[in-house]
């Protein structure tokens, strides 16, 4: 957002401190949201519904996180897939295939491509990019989304930021900080992709949307839904297990 600044007038002085404290309560709002969601530690076990205007699959996995820096991602389902597994360490994305027993070291010419052929890319994975330190924190008002009555920020990214999207727009529940809803857009400002928070539900002791969709805009009838079936945000896990070596064990 941008601050208006002045030494000749305490009008304007008074219009940049109310910008300069929307700015702050946005950027609460969205570091609220990410961190309930998030959490220090987690454990989950998700679905993943990939759905074409022909077909449609299911892929389950297991999903291991530690702060905004470990991930690991294992597949159990369906049996072609079973056992391919991925590891965020920092910014460096690993795959590991069973079927060929290698592990490769993903480059960044590959994090734009679909991540398992779904509407989710390899970056998206790895998260690059930080809603809370690679953006500032415009907050526009309310709006009403699916019943609840929600925050709407205008994230925009920092000059100095490596990040993927010329603008996001979000969507957070007043009451609970749960993301109801969010939009996408490239440098051009056209929209690409939409995300909505669904199925509201307690999940590690937390209100949370336990559901996802994404929905391309360029690709009517395609959506990526997924589902978080159990979650566990109390599970013991230190930076020694997302290693290389447990990237080819863990099951």
């Amino acid at each position: 957002m941008k601050k208006v600044f002045s030494i000749f007038s305490v009008l304007f002085f008074a219009v940049a401190t109310f910008s300069h404290a929307q700015t702050q309560n946005a950027t609460e709002i969205i570091k609220r949201a990410e961190d309930k969601l998030r959490g220090e530690k987690a454990y989950a076990e998700m679905k993943m519904t990939i759905i074409r205007p022909t077909w449609q699959r299911e892929i389950t996995m297991k999903s291991w996180s530690l702060g905004e820096d470990y991930s690991l991602v294992v597949i159990t389902a369906p049996a072609r897939d079973k056992g391919t597994a991925f590891l965020k360490r920092g910014r460096e994305l690993w795959n590991w295939q069973p079927t060929i027993e290698r592990t490769i070291k993903m480059p960044p010419s590959m994090m734009m491509q679909s991540w398992m052929g779904s509407d989710f890319t390899n970056d998206d994975l790895v998260r690059e990019s930080s809603l809370k330190n690679d953006f500032t924190h415009e907050l526009a008002g309310k709006e009403e989304v699916a019943g609840r009555n929600c925050y709407k920020i205008v994230l925009t990214p920092k000059p100095e930021a490596a990040v993927v999207w010329g603008k996001v727009i979000m969507w957070i529940d007043d009451k609970d900080y749960l993301e109801m809803k969010a939009e996408f857009y490239d440098e051009d400002e056209f929209l690409v992709n939409t995300i909505y928070g669904k199925d509201i539900k307690m999940l590690g002791g937390r209100l949370l949307t336990s559901k996802m969709e994404l929905i391309p805009a360029d690709k009517p009838g395609h959506k990526t839904i997924v589902e978080y079936l159990s979650l566990d945000f109390n599970v013991k896990l230190d930076e020694s297990f997302f290693s290389l070596q447990n990237l080819r064990r863990v099951r």
